[in-house]
């Protein structure tokens, strides 16, 4: 089967849901309607994607000869900045700064991750991120099993920025993507990455969001009385700030098409199979 004529299925995986969706190849390709799972937690000793992965499974049992793309949720990446060197041109030397940035800040626990650099520029750098090699070998079996093709697993930290990142500032951006229980702010100024924070949250979003914003900027050695924030947040659309935080929240342009695998807000009430069009 020519590669051009698989059917494409796009999925967003996170610890507490899996969202699918699939295009059919053609003259013109047909949309189906978006599939959302949510996953009960894991029992004591479990992964934290062995419930989705079980989700995934079922969810692929008529992919056969598709062509697929995983979104990962920040619950399962770990990033690190890497500051520009002029000197740093190859590959190998990129990678291998690469691995000495990831164990400066995770000690030996890199051994059992599998690193992925961005473009690499040495005037403005790039980033890594990190996955777990058991995700990434189980993610890869799940694929053969079903006869899938694998075209790509990206972080989703990774994914929205390629999708956004011409509509960021050039002189400073911060950037805050946010899904249940986690959020990711990235700063990046003239072109370059200057921060990445992905963390938990473990009660007040908006709090706790504020408090990292608050962190982040004064790492960086400059705060404006007002900083703006561009914040993607689809599972959270009523977030605000407090009043006179020194924040205001900036929304994607709404011309910005939002990719349909995304997450999107459910009812937590529904049934755990539930479908969204």
């Amino acid at each position: 089967m020519s590669p051009s004529w698989r059917d494409q299925i796009h999925v967003f995986f996170a610890p507490g849901r899996v969202d699918l969706v699939r295009w059919s190849r053609g003259f013109k390709p047909i949309q189906t309607p978006k599939i959302t799972q949510l996953c009960k937690k894991n029992d004591p000793g479990q992964s934290a994607w062995d419930a989705p992965l079980q989700q995934l499974e079922q969810m692929l049992e008529d992919a056969r000869g598709a062509e697929m793309t995983i979104t990962l949720s920040n619950h399962f990446v770990r990033y690190i900045t890497l500051p520009p060197q002029v000197e740093i041109t190859t590959p190998e030397e990129v990678f291998a700064y690469a691995v000495f940035r990831m164990r400066e800040v995770y000690a030996d626990r890199i051994n059992k991750w599998e690193l992925s650099v961005s473009a690499w520029n040495p005037s403005s750098g790039a980033i890594c991120a990190a996955i777990t090699r058991d995700l990434l070998t189980q993610l890869q079996q799940l694929a053969t099993q079903y006869n899938v093709k694998l075209k790509r697993i990206e972080p989703y930290l990774s994914s929205t920025f390629d999708q956004w990142h011409q509509s960021f500032s050039n002189e400073r951006t911060c950037y805050a993507l946010i899904e249940t229980g986690r959020v990711c702010i990235a700063l990046l100024a003239d072109g370059v990455w200057h921060g990445i924070r992905n963390q938990k949250i473990m009660h007040c979003l908006a709090d706790e969001l504020l408090a990292a914003l608050d962190q982040e900027i004064i790492f960086s050695g400059h705060k404006s009385d007002i900083e703006e924030v561009l914040v993607f947040a689809p599972e959270h659309p009523d977030l605000v700030l407090p009043k006179d935080c020194g924040w205001k929240i900036i929304l994607p342009s709404a011309d910005l098409v939002v990719p349909a695998h995304y997450p999107s807000v459910i009812n937590l009430s529904d049934e755990a199979n539930s479908c969204v069009a």
